[in-house]
């Protein structure tokens, strides 16, 4: 039995380096079934809750089941979160947390009182809940902001040196985010705004206040982290955006069932974009593991 232990002790990382390396390795060899092979199954899972397939059938449990969705997109958002890990110092997750507990504040504030998007009720279990708030809230909103930010560093190129320019454009980004996410959201049911609103059920007071929460998340994202330093890991990393790949599949892929195709359209636009930063390449489309050539493959 300590034999036992003793190796898988040895078998584990040691240092942070060796768990960086590890967790590179397993996200890079396995691209396609996070990036592609989840979002779709969550798609069929998603759309066969919504359209009651599962009623009535020993896979009822699967209907709209809180802890899949929140494993689900833990798992879609692993290249992300990998990818910035080497470079997320205290003052990076400082600024995480501060958003974090923003994520957290604004969206009790929403739920209780309508301010600042809406008069809205969540319609399906999201997971554990505290005060009306999903606990998994900033797994689901900061990555949509981190990716944004990061795609309009490799799109804006030079022009991210001027702070308004790089900052009014992830803004932007991230509301065309929302743009894609909550139509979809609304269609699966995930949240019902009162009363509905012109856009696909979305009330434009739901992007007014995204405006406010975009430029809250920017702001402590481009404080906390390094954008040069995340430009280097972006160029070495090629898998820091799938977790943006899995976006566009997932809800473009939603939004297009129900005929939301304005929100489909927008989600095209992501895709334009990853491909024109040679990020939705052959190795997130490539089924099976993926080694890079001279990787050393010992660990």
């Amino acid at each position: 039995m300590a034999e036992s232990g003793l190796s898988l002790s040895n078998r584990l990382p040691g240092t942070r380096e060796e768990w960086e390396h590890r967790l590179d390795r397993l996200v890079r060899e396995n691209r396609f079934t996070i990036s592609v092979f989840f979002p779709l199954n969550g798609v069929f899972l998603l759309l066969a809750s919504a359209e009651g397939v599962f009623a009535g059938t020993p896979l009822a449990p699967l209907t709209f089941n809180g802890l899949f969705i929140l494993l689900g997109t833990l798992v879609m958002r692993s290249p992300l979160l990998v990818g910035v890990l080497p470079h997320t110092t205290r003052r990076a997750a400082t600024g995480v947390g501060l958003l974090a507990l923003y994520a957290y504040a604004i969206e009790y504030v929403g739920v209780h009182t309508g301010v600042p998007y809406g008069e809205f009720a969540y319609g399906v279990d999201l997971g554990p809940t505290v005060a009306g708030v999903p606990l998994g809230l900033p797994v689901f909103f900061v990555p949509l902001v981190m990716n944004a930010y990061l795609l309009c560093l490799l799109l804006l190129g030079d022009r991210a040196e001027n702070a308004a320019v790089r900052l009014g454009s992830v803004v932007a980004a991230v509301l065309a985010m929302d743009v894609v996410l909550d139509p979809g959201a609304v269609a699966l049911g995930f949240w019902e705004y009162y009363p509905p609103g012109a856009f696909y059920g979305v009330p434009l007071s739901n992007y007014v206040g995204w405006v406010l929460s975009a430029t809250v998340a920017v702001v402590l994202l481009d404080w906390g982290y390094d954008r040069r330093i995340l430009l280097g890991r972006l160029a070495e990393c090629e898998f820091m955006l799938d977790d943006l790949v899995s976006f566009v599949i997932l809800w473009g892929g939603i939004n297009a069932w129900f005929g939301n195709w304005l929100a489909v359209a927008v989600a095209a636009l992501f895709g334009v974009g990853l491909l024109k930063t040679e990020r939705f390449d052959s190795g997130v489309l490539r089924f099976g593991r993926r080694r890079e050539s001279g990787e050393n493959s010992s660990d």
